[in-house]
């Protein structure tokens, strides 16, 4: 009996094991696996998230409790320093559930990737190697070793008694520090370090992904709606950043709360530290998806040319058959459905021009302020009507 041939199998869209999430089986969470300490398949999020919460935060407030510095005396209590608070109790649990976001959003941007290269089983060969590559920058535990030291380092060497105004309320009779303020400064904030250093090496991972990915040569789609070849979903990957970008500006608001209460700031002091910190944050979102503009411009500069030839070519036989009343022969390109008439093809070269040379729109630009803004005007709110805060931000918009 003749043996039939086995269908072809079909082409892969999906993002493949070797697309990186920058989060998923990085050392920690390894670490913790081996330890039995997290499920195999979950990044546990939420678990680490309420541990590392407790405990940075737990010892702080039962020894300020048991002194009687935790409620609000008339002096400096622990309550008052709100940035102690929203350090272990808001920030570094955004740190953590902020993985889970990533996560997710990376998985479905290197789906999209993935089947755009693989219209060309080239391209998908060396997207995955890409993929691989960042794989075993992700694994790797030297960077991780080298993070976890420098919080460590920065703890040792940034002494507490230098930020005196900060720790006022562990301080003892005899200007010591006390219990309290030893544990914030040498183990709540060597774990919030910590955490900020992983996300800028994930932000480092993202880039050297995507511009790895830039020099493939993907097989874009200059005529595609979304203006970017086709991958325009890469414009969404800084709203996967918004449990940073809360937590960063909780750090600074927090500060900036105290300080208005308690000590009578200005709010206008401030504007230049939140301009910095919005343009600073700003630039290093952007920075992954400006890894992949010189593909989009190549492709965007080929494209142009090709389609301003096709479409030249497609109006001077329209002109020579229909002006000129002349013979122009069986012209397979007249009769093509996908062109279609001369206003079609313009149309083509004009999705072509629309190409954007970057894969930033204003939505990835409001995916960045927006979670900024949150504790910003919170605090602002403390000196400034919520009233006329949105007035001021209406017209700002529109």
């Amino acid at each position: 009996m003749a043996r039939t041939a086995s269908p072809e199998p079909p082409a892969r869209a999906d993002c493949g094991p070797a697309a990186p999430s920058p989060c998923d089986d990085e050392p920690p969470l390894r670490w913790l696996r081996r330890a039995r300490l997290l499920p195999a398949d979950s990044l546990g999020a939420g678990r680490r998230a309420a541990v590392l919460a407790l405990l940075a935060w737990l010892p702080i407030a039962l020894w300020a409790a048991a002194t009687g510095r935790l409620a609000d005396d008339g002096g400096e209590s622990l309550l008052r320093h709100y940035g102690v608070h929203v350090r272990c109790l808001v920030v570094i649990p955004l740190l953590v559930l902020g993985e889970q976001m990533l996560h997710d959003t990376a998985r479905r941007i290197a789906a999209c990737l993935a089947a755009t290269a693989g219209a060309e089983p080239a391209s998908r060969v060396r997207f995955d190697a890409v993929g691989a590559g960042v794989l075993r920058l992700r694994d790797a535990s030297l960077p991780w070793v080298l993070m976890i030291g420098a919080a460590i380092g920065w703890a040792i060497a940034d002494r507490p008694q230098v930020h005196a105004d900060a720790l006022v309320w562990a301080m003892e009779g005899d200007g010591a520090l006390g219990f309290g303020g030893w544990w914030f400064a040498y183990i709540a904030r060597p774990i919030l370090l910590a955490l900020l250093l992983a996300w800028l090496w994930r932000i480092v991972l993202l880039c050297e992904w995507l511009r790895r990915i830039g020099r493939i040569d993907l097989p874009l789609v200059p005529t595609h709606p979304d203006r970017a070849g086709g991958i325009a979903i890469v414009s969404k990957l800084p709203g996967a950043f918004a449990p940073v970008s809360v937590a960063l500006s909780a750090i600074v608001a927090s500060r900036w709360a105290h300080e208005i209460l308690h000590h009578g700031a200005n709010l206008d002091a401030y504007k230049p530290t939140t301009a910095v910190l919005v343009v600073v944050w700003s630039a290093m979102l952007l920075l992954p998806l400006l890894a992949l503009a010189p593909a989009l411009a190549r492709a965007r500069a080929r494209s142009l040319a090709a389609y301003s030839a096709l479409v030249g070519r497609h109006g001077r036989l329209v002109h020579r058959r229909w002006i000129e009343g002349r013979e122009v022969g069986d012209e397979a390109i007249l009769d093509a459905p996908e062109i279609g008439p001369v206003a079609d093809a313009a149309v083509l070269y004009d999705a072509v021009k629309q190409m954007r040379r970057v894969p930033i729109g204003k939505a990835s630009i409001a995916m960045i302020i927006v979670p900024l803004a949150i504790p910003l005007v919170l605090v602002a709110a403390l000196r400034i009507p919520v009233k006329e805060l949105l007035l001021d931000l209406v017209k700002v918009l529109v």
